[in-house]
């Protein structure tokens, strides 16, 4: 029998995953013997900070924690989520109806489609941008509708450029800020633009803010909620994996208006059984760690290991989009090379994996996204086996 015949025609129509197929490449040149450095992957190189580990520790020996947890999460690890918002944002949410723990945020992320998207209506997607928003749009078998990320416009939508039928048949949009891949940050005034789109066309607005507190400098990301009555149409996405260096642990929770999160909670209800419950322990001891003792310091390695890349990279003569959020730099292609060319030029001269940027979507093409997950010994080899091959 074809079983490739039997795939569905949502799942036939996704492009392969981006890094389920780096994954697949890295592994081939590891298996010839090649000294793989991989850049490509936003997957923290950092250890998760002790006490989450002792949490986690303590709760795993607890039988009662052995039991299948709540679909919703326990209500102490939303309260904690809550309690950790209104520090770090200002803003208050009910826990027992506004919070929902998930699976990492990208699970939400995909599932938020199901909840509210029918055949044929549209999702509004950043391009490029994180591969879920759209390939879950599809899944749900909505029509992505793809707003171009530029330069010149400091990588934000523009939002007057959406035809207003495409508007008027939108269910959901997404925005991500900091963002992936391009690093770049949203003002107030630009995700209040966000909040009023969504608005005045009745669109469900999903932030993703995985990196929020990921930032280089004194200027500290924002909330979509920091704009006045986004909860009558927002959700927010959020993933302990960046924050905590705790991306295979798989706990996130979104936040937002009660009846979006209550939607999503359906949909979980009836595809998982929520997170562990001793995961949810140690992941309510993150929540309530002095954010500057633990996450400084991860925040200066990082900032410390983009400057003395862009520093390199630009003296060998890239072009690097400047910016003070995330662990990733966004690098403009040499002259004469398309984003798939140079990721495999530096993969073939020099064993470095980056990800081309029309890997995020077609308007990522002319970029190259490099993740600084990497020791800082790793990163300064990779600086010399560029120089050395001489690719500019």
């Amino acid at each position: 029998m074809d079983i490739k015949s039997k795939l569905s025609n949502n799942l036939s129509k996704l492009p392969r995953y981006l890094f389920a197929e780096i994954e697949e490449i890295r592994n081939k040149l590891i298996a010839q013997g090649v000294d793989v450095i991989d850049l490509s992957i936003g997957d923290p190189d950092l250890p998760t900070p002790s006490p989450i580990i002792e949490a986690l520790y303590e709760a795993a020996k607890d039988p009662a924690n052995h039991k299948y947890p709540s679909y919703y999460g326990m209500i102490q690890f939303r309260k904690a989520a809550a309690e950790w918002y209104f520090r770090r944002f200002g803003v208050e949410f009910d826990p027992s109806k506004e919070v929902i723990a998930l699976i990492g945020s990208k699970e939400g992320i995909a599932h938020i489609h199901w909840a509210f998207l029918n055949p044929g209506d549209y999702a509004i997607v950043p391009d490029p941008g994180y591969p879920v928003y759209n390939g879950a749009t599809i899944l749900a078998g909505g029509i992505p509708y793809k707003v171009p990320l530029k330069e010149e416009n400091n990588f934000f939508p523009d939002f007057d450029s959406i035809p207003e039928e495409i508007a008027k048949k939108a269910k959901i949009m997404f925005v991500n800020y900091p963002n992936n891949p391009t690093s770049a940050t949203a003002t107030y005034e630009q995700l209040e633009k966000a909040v009023w789109f969504a608005k005045k066309y009745e669109i469900i607005l999903c932030s993703d803010l995985a990196y929020s507190e990921i930032y280089q400098g004194n200027e500290k990301p924002i909330s979509i909620f920091n704009i006045p009555s986004a909860k009558e149409i927002a959700i927010e996405f959020h993933s302990l994996s960046k924050t905590f260096n705790m991306t295979g642990w798989r706990i996130g929770f979104a936040i937002g208006n009660e009846d979006i999160v209550k939607g999503l909670g359906s949909i979980k209800s009836n595809v998982d059984s929520g997170v562990f419950n001793a995961i949810q322990i140690a992941g309510i001891r993150a929540l309530q760690l002095d954010m500057e003792k633990y996450v400084e310091e991860t925040r200066k390695i990082i900032e410390n290991r983009k400057k003395n890349l862009t520093k390199a990279l630009e003296e060998i003569g890239f072009k690097v989009y400047s910016s003070n959020a995330t662990f990733y730099i966004w690098v403009k292609n040499p002259e004469g090379f398309s984003s798939k060319e140079i990721s495999t030029l530096l993969l073939n001269k020099t064993g470095i994996v980056v990800t081309p940027g029309n890997g995020f979507g077609e308007y990522g093409e002319g970029y190259f996204r490099i993740s600084v997950t990497a020791s800082d010994e790793r990163i300064k080899e990779a600086v010399e086996r560029i120089k050395n091959t001489k690719i500019l």
